[in-house]
């Protein structure tokens, strides 16, 4: 896809993200929307190698969803990539669905890994990224984690693993937006200058603006052109992005619009309305 394809994409995906969990009547909107151009760069953006007729495809690339509370978009996402109809994201969170609250790979095509108590995406990843580079396969690894969930120690294990075994082969995504469950990051754990942070612990450090879809292609293309070491997109995002009164406010981490927020929430989302 082109970068207004990718746009196009990318509303449809919010759209789907807002519907599935008001009809759910419980999700995590908030996450699910600030990380979706950076989940349609990677997913449509001609950067992860999977096969949607194939999910258990030996060659793809794998894809941990470490913040596994924004279900919404990566099942939206894989979805309109093919892996299952389009008509089943109306299922979430349904006793029965292939669309849980949290990812189940049991019941999910296209999912590499269960996942929902943060803080353990990136040592799965590292794992993977291990066992190809021993294989001699050339597949990589995308994580992404919630700036909230970097306050778990276990986040920095990993971080110091991947960096002193050089797999540069795993590229983790931070989707940056400030705000947790209940408050802002700073006010919660302030973890300073994050980018620093990666940077010394021996990472290729990318910073970008996460709602940019040409510079969010760019930067996974940067990252895959590195050696020797992993990559680490830090990427500026807004929690809630696309609907005003979810922006930045940590109410919405984890409630579902009612029939009216939702009317409101697609207008804008679709250019009807201004925000």
């Amino acid at each position: 896809m082109n970068i207004a394809e990718l746009k196009t994409m990318a509303r449809t995906v919010r759209s789907d993200i807002v519907t599935m969990i008001n009809k759910a009547g419980s999700g995590h909107p908030g996450g699910s929307l600030s990380a979706t151009d950076l989940m349609v760069g990677l997913y449509f953006g001609g950067i992860i190698k999977v096969d949607p007729a194939d999910p258990d495809w030996a060659g793809r690339d794998r894809f941990i969803l470490s913040k596994g509370h924004v279900a919404p978009v990566l099942y939206s996402v894989l979805a309109r990539r093919g892996f299952f109809p389009v008509e089943e994201l109306g299922t979430l969170r349904r006793l029965g669905s292939i669309l849980q609250g949290h990812p189940h790979k049991g019941s999910t095509p296209g999912l590499d890994c269960s996942s929902g108590s943060l803080g353990q995406g990136l040592s799965i990843t590292n794992g993977l990224a291990i066992g190809f580079k021993k294989q001699g396969m050339d597949n990589r690894v995308y994580c992404l984690l919630g700036d909230g969930e970097l306050q778990e120690g276990q986040c920095w294990e990993a971080v110091m693993t991947a960096a002193q075994q050089k797999l540069d082969n795993v590229c983790a995504i931070v989707d940056y937006n400030h705000v947790q469950l209940d408050g802002t990051t700073d006010e919660i754990k302030n973890m300073g200058d994050l980018a620093a942070k990666w940077h010394d612990f021996g990472w290729n450090v990318i910073e970008l603006d996460g709602h940019d879809m040409e510079q969010v292609v760019d930067a996974f293309e940067m990252a895959k052109a590195v050696k020797g070491r992993p990559s680490v997109l830090i990427a500026a995002t807004v929690k809630g992005k696309g609907v005003s009164f979810m922006e930045n406010d940590c109410n919405w981490h984890g409630n579902a619009p009612s029939a009216e927020q939702l009317e409101k929430a697609l207008a804008e989302i679709n250019g009807e309305v201004q925000a």
